[in-house]
């Protein structure tokens, strides 16, 4: 599998994280990879946050 693959499925993992409610700390990537950075970006998008994300109508 190639890099961009590798990216693509670490977005898809963190993205489902997020949506289950697991916590960041769930990332199965080291801190020196561009896969956790991937898996972080996905996981943001799934949870976004609480404060600021609802209307103030």
């Amino acid at each position: 599998m190639g890099a961009r693959e590798d990216i693509v499925r670490a977005t898809q993992e963190g993205h489902t994280a997020g949506e289950q409610g697991s916590p960041p700390t769930a990332c199965p990537y080291p801190g020196t990879s561009i896969l956790r950075t991937a898996w972080i970006r996905g996981y943001a998008r799934a949870r976004p946050l609480e404060q600021g994300a609802q209307s103030s109508d």
